[in-house]
């Protein structure tokens, strides 16, 4: 396999730790994060002044010559797949994407092609820089097959790093739009007796819990209030639609990002999500609730009414601040044109 050698010389009054002095004073163009480097010299793959030093909390004087050799990345396993894409930026370090409904995310033992991994891997080619040593994309969040919408992926080793700490962080900016059973409105008594809600200024619903995998069921979350992760969903009211109310556009966006985190919270509150199969399902509403063609579509919308409709974040290489939007997509638009047959909208 080939390699390159990145030289550089460290600056004035470096860091306490080797992996640290190289983050600061390495070449940008190398592309190479603080994680890369302490593998690289764990690995043995980085010299000081000639002699190779695999602490990364080694000491290191200014002026020391540093050498590191970097293997080039090598080619994912998983096969590039010729699928179009919504691209809606990119650019060297990472590319977002309108992802569509019915698309995996990421290659597994059920769906081994056909995912948003294969496309990138031919839509990018050789603009993958690589990331953790291998020419893929860098996936720092996902959202569910049958869920529409943005996404942001990493193309190059620093942004994947520098995306995946503001996830991390939860600083990521992300709205969602979603179509639930009910109105979740703050003069809904019973609502204030279910544990973990509560109403926020603007009535904005706050869903604040834990969430574990289900106990019996692994393919769901269960909500929980011991143990399991801390979950904080927030929602407010779009468009209430039935007269009254029975059905509501919500726009949700989260203070953390756990698995089906939306669906579960909007259930647990009792507003399961229009056509999700797990937790929100078909519900039966009164017959005048609606027009007909409006229960028909409710009745046979065939996913989670889901979309991510909003992704906000800060450029990991050049500290631009970056917000994208998404349109609704198509089914989501055609049922809330017959919901709103019944409100005279």
């Amino acid at each position: 396999m080939s390699s390159r050698q990145i030289e550089f010389v460290i600056a004035d009054n470096p860091p306490n730790r080797l992996d640290k002095a190289l983050s600061r004073d390495v070449p940008a163009e190398a592309t190479l994060s603080r994680t890369r480097l302490a593998r690289l010299i764990v690995a043995g793959s980085v010299t000081v002044d000639g002699v190779v030093v695999d602490d990364p909390k080694a000491k290191v004087a200014e002026d020391a010559v540093i050498v590191v050799s970097v293997e080039e990345a090598e080619d994912s396993h998983i096969g590039p797949e010729e699928i179009p894409l919504d691209v809606v930026y990119e650019d060297d370090d990472l590319i977002v994407i309108n992802k569509p409904v019915g698309m995996v995310v990421h290659p597994a033992p059920g769906t081994p092609s056909g995912t948003l991994v294969n496309a990138l891997l031919h839509h990018c080619g050789e603009n993958l820089s690589g990331v953790g040593g291998v020419k893929r994309p860098g996936i720092v969040h996902r959202i569910d097959k049958e869920t529409s919408g943005l996404l942001v992926v990493a193309k190059s080793d620093v942004a994947h790093q520098g995306l995946a700490k503001q996830f991390e962080k939860h600083t990521v900016e992300r709205y969602y739009r979603a179509i639930c059973y009910g109105v979740p409105d703050a003069n809904d008594p019973r609502l204030r007796g279910i544990k973990g809600t509560s109403f926020e200024p603007g009535n904005i619903l706050k869903l604040t819990t834990q969430l574990a995998r289900h106990k019996h069921d692994r393919q769901r979350q269960a909500v929980m209030f011991q143990g399991g992760r801390h979950a904080v969903t927030r929602a407010r009211i779009v468009e209430p639609f039935g007269n009254p109310g029975v059905v509501a556009l919500i726009e949700c966006w989260l203070e953390t990002g756990r698995t089906h985190q939306i669906r579960v919270h909007m259930a647990h509150a009792g507003h399961g999500l229009v056509g999700d199969p797990t937790y929100g399902g078909k519900r039966k509403l009164a017959a005048k609730s609606l027009v007909p063609a409006a229960h028909d579509a409710l009745r046979a919308f065939p996913r989670q009414a889901l979309h991510a409709a909003v992704l906000g974040f800060v450029h990991p290489v050049t500290g631009e601040e970056m917000r994208f939007e998404a349109p609704m997509p198509e089914d989501m638009e055609a049922l809330m044109a017959k919901l709103r047959l019944s409100t005279g909208a």
